[in-house]
């Protein structure tokens, strides 16, 4: 993405006319100090896959607007925390993960957000930091002296992301992570002068402790904005579909997977998804939400199209359009459809197993789920429903050197058929 920059008064209002905004500390002052010199906003995100999800999309739009009205953002990568976890929205303990597993997806996130994020080293440029590197040389003793003396018991207990772990138990260690959350802001503030911590509303807390250990330990007075808890019109967690989580990784949700998480999302999700994820003017946003009935597709393909292409890039964007637009009206071109190539000679003699190939597609988990798939009637072969367990892929299927499955409405693999 490209950061012109806008008047660095306006990013308070812009988060609230575009739903950014669930709460923030001394509003007043805040927004004084926003209209000022540039101010240095952070967001923590969790290294606990090499891949984020579309759930970490708002938290990366808001450094995104951070940086377009002339404000610095730091991206922390939390190789420091995800070697305790977020209790924050849990109910359970989090799988806890070595260093080395947590340097790996560090790479693919750092990656991620740089589609996003303008990284350099000047006045507004972003800056990607991982918490390990201040807080892994700690000595138990030496913290918990020096940091773990500012906190009260009875404050941590009275936070909300403490008190719903504590219905379900909490351990320990997790319980800790309101402290190192709150070091983060307390260092980050003293070696980068950052002022401002980002976050969804579940990290209120966190942040309120930040706030008051870095008012102790470094005499400064810092503040907190939160956004509100993204879900979508039916209820369910954003980015999480019957197939898990929505990736940012194209190796884990191809760029044709992801325009289709957008084209398919509700009705209802429209202008607020596109006042969320995509930077489209408010004028264009509010002629797009004013279309009705089968022209609500049209939104949808903005809002597809403009997200696809700010993590992909334009060409794929492009693709993927094409494709989904193919499908929808009937046409035969693949465009970006995830595909595979198999030998000829496989369709040869007994043919491949259909079975076999919606596994190896990715299209079915299992070979159970793909013989439900067939009974339930929601497998197609080049647009033909099969009913048939037994149905063998053989060379009479393929059709323009290539043979298509479907599974339910959304959901396509090609077979490109080759030698």
């Amino acid at each position: 993405m490209t950061h012109p920059t806008l008047p660095r008064a306006d990013f308070l209002p812009v988060m609230m006319e575009r739903g950014f905004f669930k709460q923030c500390t001394d509003e007043a002052t805040l927004s004084a100090l926003l209209a000022g010199e540039p101010v240095t906003g952070y967001c923590g995100f969790d290294p606990t896959a090499d891949s984020l999800h579309i759930g970490s999309m708002v938290p990366i739009m808001g450094l995104v607007h951070l940086q377009r009205h002339g404000h610095r953002p730091i991206a922390i990568a939390g190789g420091g925390t995800a070697l305790v976890g977020d209790p924050s929205g849990k109910t359970e303990l989090r799988r806890m993960m070595t260093l080395e597993q947590i340097d790996a997806n560090l790479v693919g996130i750092k990656a991620q957000l740089a589609h996003f994020v303008e990284f350099g080293g000047g006045a507004i440029d972003g800056l990607m930091l991982n918490n390990a590197d201040w807080l892994k040389d700690w000595g138990y003793l030496d913290f918990l002296r020096e940091i773990g003396r500012h906190f009260s018991i009875n404050v941590m207990l009275s936070r909300d992301s403490v008190k719903q772990r504590l219905e379900h138990g909490m351990s320990f260690i997790e319980f800790n992570y309101m402290i190192l959350q709150a070091y983060d802001f307390m260092m980050l503030n003293k070696d980068h002068g950052c002022r401002l911590q980002l976050g969804g509303d579940d990290q209120w807390g966190n942040i309120v402790s930040g706030i008051d250990l870095t008012r102790r330990m470094n005499r400064q007075e810092v503040y907190g904005l939160t956004f509100p808890l993204i879900a979508t019109a039916t209820g369910e967690k954003m980015g999480k579909t019957a197939d898990g989580a929505v990736w940012l990784d194209a190796r884990r949700t191809s760029p044709y997977d992801f325009f289709q998480y957008w084209v398919n999302v509700d009705d209802r999700d429209v202008e607020r998804f596109l006042k969320l994820y995509t930077l489209l003017p408010m004028d264009e946003i509010a002629k797009l939400a004013a279309l009705e009935g089968a022209d609500i597709r049209e939104a949808k393909r903005h809002l597809a199209f403009e997200v696809t292409r700010a993590l992909h890039g334009e060409g794929a964007a492009l693709e993927a359009e094409k494709a989904a637009t193919a499908l929808f009206s009937g046409g035969d071109d693949g465009g970006s459809i995830p595909s595979s190539e198999r030998p000829a000679a496989d369709l040869a003699a007994d043919g491949l197993s259909l079975i076999d190939a919606l596994v190896e597609a990715g299209l079915a988990k299992s070979k159970g789920e793909a013989r439900r798939l067939i009974r339930q009637g929601g497998i197609r072969v080049n647009g033909e429903a099969v009913d048939d367990e037994a149905r063998q892929l053989v060379v009479t299927d393929v059709r323009d050197d290539r043979i298509a499955l479907q599974a339910g409405k959304k959901r396509h693999h090609h077979i490109r058929i080759v030698g």
